[in-house]
C-alpha cells in the first residue's frame, strides 16, 4: 500500500549544531551547490577518488556509460540519416549509362577504351546520348521544360566541361643515338612540364590555357600516381545535343588532343529532386607517356541540401544534441587534464577521446561551410543557367566529410571498451594484447624483413609482366592477399616457370605456415596465461553484482508493500470488534498497530479514505479501500510474476522469495514444497536455521555474562568510594582527637584494629554483591546489599562524645 505521507523521525538534539553549520553554509551555499553539481555531472574515474572505494568506481563507470550510450545513439542516428540504400542505387544507374553503354560501331565501353579514338567514339556516343534526353521512348520530342533531364528525373546542373592537360614538346630528352630520328620528346605528367603555350585556332578556350585559380578548379589524383593541376584547356558544352556534338566534332577536327595530351577530364553534376541526391561525376581518361589510354571515373552521390523534409530537420536537432555532447565532452577532458596534468595522455582512451573530439569539431564546421558554400553556388547557377557549375570541390569534401564521420563512429564504438572493461570477461582482450605487445612486437620486426624481402623480389621478378606486382605497393597487397588464399598461381607461373613456382611456395612455408603460426601461438599462449590468472584473482565488487543488488532492493520494497497490502486487507476483516460494519478509528489504529504498521502510516490512510472525516469508515469507505487494495495487490503480483519468469543464471541470488502467493497464507507457504530451482532443499534451509538458532543461543550467552562482569564491575566502584568515604572520616576524627590533645598509643591502637576489621568485613560484603548480581543480574540488587552492608557496620570513635560514625 502506498501512500504520500512522509514521517519526520527523531527529535531536537544536536539542532543548535545544524543551526550552527547551516549558518556557516549559508555565505557559501550557492557556490557550494555549483560545485557539486558540475563534480556530479562532469565527475569521472579519472577525476574521483575511486582507486580505494570500488563501489563509487563502479557507480562512476554505470554514470559514464549510460551518458555515451545516449552520445553514440545521436551519432548513430545523424550518420544513418547521411545514407541510404538510395545512394548505391543512384550511383549504380549513372555508371551504367555513361560507363558500362556500348560505343555505336563497336561493342567497347568507357572501362575498354585504349586509344585516343575510342575517346572520340565514346563523346560522340554514350557521352551526348547519356548527356540529353530529347525524345521518348516512341521518338516523340520533350517538351520545352523537360529538357536537360537526364532518365527524365535527373536535372543536369549547367553544362558539362571537358578539360586537358598537356606536357609540352622537348620535356624529355632523347638519346643521342636516336636525336636525328626522333625529333620530338613528351615526357609523362608534371606540373612544371605543362604546356601552357595556346594552339590550333587561339580563339577560344579549349586552345588557350587558364591556370588553376583562372578556373577555380582542384587537383584530381589519377589511377597512375599523377596529380593533375586543376588548369588547362577547357571546353563548356552547350544545352542541346546538336549544339554539343558540333562542339566535339570540331574538337575532333582540329586535332584537340595530340601527343603532348596526358589527361582528359569530363565533368557535370546532376541533381535528383525526388530524391534530394546531387551526382557529382567525373570521368577520366589518361594518356600516358608509353602511349595508349587508361580511363577511371568518379561518382560521388551526395546530399548538399541536408535540411528539406520533416526528418531532416529531426536530424538537424539530432545535429545540435550532438554537438552538446561534444561541449560536454570538452570540459570533461578539460577537467582530467586539469588534474592528471601530463599523465593523462598517457593512457591510449584518453588519447582516443580527444581524436574523437577534434574530428567532430572539424565535421561540425564543413557542415556550416557546405550549407553556405551550396547556397552561393546555386543561386549563381539560377543567375546563369549556361554557365559550368563546379560542385566537384565540395563532392569531394562530402565524400572526406563522410569518411571523417564514419571514423568517428568507428572509434566511438571502439571506446565502449572504455566503460566495459573492469568486468572480468572483459578485461581478457585487453590484459592479453598489453601483455603480449612486446612479444608481438619483437616478432613482427622478424615477419616484416621477410616479408618485404619477398615483396622486392616479386616486384623485380614479375613487376614487368604480372599486373598483382607492377608496383611495389601493389606487390604488398598481393602477398597479404595470398596469405588470405586470394592468388593467382597461373600468372606467377606464366610470367617465370622457374622463380614464379619457388617463390610461390618458399613464400607460403615460411610467411603461412611458420611466422603466422608463430604469431597465433604468441596469442594463444598469453590469452591462456591471463585466463588462468583471471581464474584465481579474487572476487571483486562487479557492475552486475551492483545491478543486482538494487534490482533485489525493488524486489524487496515491493514484498514488503506486498505483505502491507495483506496486513491491511487482514485488519478490514477483523478490526470490527463490535460487528457494526463500521471501523471506527481506535479500532483501526489498536489492529493495526499490533501488527508493526508505523502510526503515522496508519493515519495516513485512514485519512485518505476517511472523506467525511467523522473518524469512521462506513461501508462505502471500506469498499473502496478493499477495491484500491486488490488493484494495487494484482499489480504487485503481476510484477513478482515477471521476475519470478526470468531464467537466472546458475548461483544467481535473489532475496525475495517466489513461493510467496498473495492467495494463500503463510502457513501453507510453510507446507507447499520449494518448486523453483533457484533456492535451497528445505533440509538445507532446515539446517541453516537450525545453525542461525545455535548461534543466536551462543550471543545470548555471552551477552548476559557480558551484563553479569559489568553489574559486577559497578558495584566494586560503588563499595569503593564507600569505604573511600568511611576511612576518610575515621582518619578526621583520629586527627580531631590529637588536636584536642586527646591522644592515646592504646587508643590509637584500639582505632587501628578497628579500622582493620572493618576492612576484612569490606571485602566479605563485596563477594556477597557479586554473588547476589550473578543471581540476579540486576544492578538494583547490587545496590541494596551495598547500602544494607554499609548501614549495618558502625564504628564507634572513643572520645568522639557519643556521636557514632556509619561506614
Amino acid at each position: 500500500m502506498t501512500s504520500d505521507v512522509y514521517v519526520a523521525s527523531g527529535d531536537n538534539q544536536g539542532d543548535s549544531n545544524l543551526n550552527i553549520r547551516t549558518t556557516t553554509l549559508e555565505g557559501s551555499g550557492i557556490w557550494f551547490k555549483v560545485k557539486k553539481g558540475l563534480r556530479g555531472l562532469w565527475g569521472t574515474r579519472q577525476t574521483e577518488d575511486t582507486q580505494t572505494d570500488r563501489e563509487l568506481y563502479i557507480r562512476t563507470t554505470i554514470r559514464e556509460l549510460v551518458i555515451y550510450v545516449f552520445f553514440i545513439a545521436t551519432l548513430c542516428i545523424l550518420t544513418f540519416g547521411m545514407t541510404s540504400s538510395t545512394h548505391y542505387y543512384y550511383t549504380k544507374v549513372m555508371q551504367e549509362l555513361f560507363v558500362d553503354a556500348q560505343f555505336p560501331d563497336t561493342k567497347n565501353t568507357f572501362k575498354g577504351m585504349t586509344t585516343m579514338q575510342d575517346f572520340w567514339r565514346f563523346s560522340e556516343g554514350p557521352l551526348m546520348d547519356g548527356l540529353y534526353w530529347e525524345t521518348w521512348y516512341n521518338q516523340k520530342n520533350v517538351s520545352e521544360e523537360d529538357l536537360g533531364y537526364i532518365y527524365y528525373e535527373n536535372k543536369l546542373l549547367g553544362v558539362p566541361r571537358i578539360r586537358q592537360l598537356k606536357v609540352r614538346n622537348g620535356s624529355c630528352e632523347v638519346h643521342p643515338d636516336f636525336q636525328e630520328e626522333i625529333t620530338a620528346c613528351y615526357d609523362s605528367y608534371a606540373k612544371a612540364k605543362e604546356d601552357t603555350s595556346p594552339f590550333g585556332s587561339e580563339n577560344g578556350t579549349a586552345w588557350v590555357y587558364h591556370t588553376e585559380d583562372e578556373l577555380d578548379g582542384s587537383s584530381h589524383w589519377g589511377l597512375l600516381d599523377y596529380t593533375y593541376s586543376g588548369g588547362g584547356y577547357y571546353q563548356d558544352l552547350l544545352d542541346t545535343k546538336t549544339k554539343s556534338l558540333a562542339i566535339i566534332k570540331n574538337l575532333k577536327e582540329n586535332l584537340w588532343l595530340d601527343r603532348g595530351t596526358r589527361v582528359v577530364l569530363v565533368d557535370f553534376t546532376v541533381y535528383n529532386a525526388n530524391i534530394n541526391l546531387f551526382c557529382v561525376v567525373r570521368l577520366v581518361v589518361e594518356f600516358p607517356a608509353t602511349g595508349g589510354a587508361v580511363p577511371s571515373y568518379q561518382f560521388r552521390t551526395v546530399k548538399l541540401l541536408r535540411y528539406v523534409t520533416t526528418y531532416d530537420y529531426f536530424l538537424m536537432g539530432c545535429e545540435v544534441l550532438y554537438m552538446l555532447f561534444i561541449l560536454y565532452y570538452i570540459v570533461e577532458e578539460v577537467l582530467e587534464i586539469r588534474k592528471n596534468k601530463c599523465s593523462y595522455f598517457k593512457s591510449v582512451w584518453n588519447c582516443l577521446d580527444v581524436l574523437v573530439i577534434l574530428l567532430s569539431i572539424v565535421a561540425f564546421s564543413f557542415n556550416i561551410y557546405r550549407t553556405i558554400t551550396v547556397d552561393s553556388l546555386l543561386g549563381k547557377l539560377l543567375d546563369q543557367p549556361l554557365t559550368y557549375p563546379d560542385f566537384e570541390f565540395l563532392g569531394f569534401w562530402q565524400m572526406q566529410y563522410n569518411n571523417m564521420v564514419a571514423i568517428v563512429v568507428f572509434f566511438a564504438w571502439i571506446k565502449i571498451f572504455k566503460y566495459i572493461s573492469f568486468n572480468r570477461t572483459m578485461t581478457q582482450l585487453q590484459s592479453t594484447l598489453s601483455r603480449c605487445s612486446k612479444d608481438i612486437a619483437g616478432f613482427a620486426v622478424m615477419f616484416f624483413i621477410i616479408f618485404l624481402a619477398y615483396a622486392q623480389l616479386g616486384y623485380l621478378v614479375f613487376g614487368t609482366q604480372v599486373k598483382d606486382f607492377s608496383t611495389f605497393q601493389e606487390s604488398i597487397f598481393t602477398q597479404f592477399r595470398i596469405i588470405l588464399g586470394d592468388f593467382d598461381f597461373h600468372a606467377l607461373e606464366a610470367a617465370n616457370r622457374v622463380l614464379g613456382p619457388i617463390f610461390f611456395l618458399t613464400y607460403v612455408f615460411f610467411v603461412f605456415f611458420v611466422l603466422l603460426n608463430m604469431f597465433l601461438a604468441i596469442i594463444n599462449d598469453t590469452y591462456s596465461e591471463v585466463k588462468a590468472e583471471i581464474s584465481m584473482q579474487k572476487s571483486e565488487f562487479e557492475i552486475s553484482d551492483y545491478i543486482k543488488r538494487g534490482y533485489n532492493k525493488v524486489l524487496e520494497k515491493l514484498s514488503l508493500k506486498k505483505d502491507r497490502i495483506r496486513d491491511i486487507q487482514d485488519a478490514i476483516q477483523t478490526a470490527d470488534l463490535n460487528q457494526d460494519r463500521h471501523l471506527d478509528w481506535e479500532e483501526w489504529r489498536l489492529d493495526l498497530k499490533m501488527r508493526g504498521i508505523p502510526d503515522a502510516e496508519i493515519e495516513a490512510v485512514f485519512a485518505k479514505y476517511d472523506q467525511d472525516g467523522d473518524m469512521i469508515l462506513n461501508e462505502n469507505e471500506q469498499k473502496k479501500l478493499k477495491a484500491d487494495l486488490e488493484r494495487q495487490k494484482v499489480i504487485f503480483n503481476y510484477l513478482f510474476i515477471q521476475h519470478c519468469s526470468k531464467p537466472r543464471s546458475k548461483g544467481a541470488v535473489s532475496h525475495v522469495s517466489c513461493n510467496d502467493s498473495a492467495n494463500e497464507s503463510d502457513d501453507d507457504d510453510e507446507d507447499r514444497p520449494i518448486s523453483s530451482k533457484n533456492f535451497v532443499s528445505r533440509d538445507d534451509f532446515q539446517i541453516l536455521a537450525r545453525r542461525v538458532d545455535r548461534m543466536e543461543h551462543s550471543i545470548g550467552s555471552i551477552v548476559s555474562k557480558i551484563d553479569a562482569v559489568i553489574v559486577k564491575l559497578e558495584a566494586m566502584e560503588r563499595a569503593k568510594l564507600k569505604r573511600r568515604e568511611t576511612m576518610g572520616k575515621l582518619l578526621d576524627n583520629i586527627t580531631e582527637d590529637e588536636r584536642n590533645g586527646r591522644s592515646d598509643d592504646e587508643l590509637r591502637r584500639e582505632q587501628m584494629e578497628r579500622l582493620v576489621r572493618e576492612e576484612l568485613e569490606r571485602w566479605d560484603s563485596d563477594a556477597s554483591i557479586a554473588s547476589t548480581g550473578r543471581r540476579g543480574n540486576r544492578p538494583q540488587s547490587g545496590r541494596s546489599t551495598a547500602s544494607s552492608s554499609a548501614s549495618s557496620n558502625r564504628v564507634r570513635v572513643p572520645g568522639s562524645h557519643g556521636n557514632t560514625s556509619s561506614a
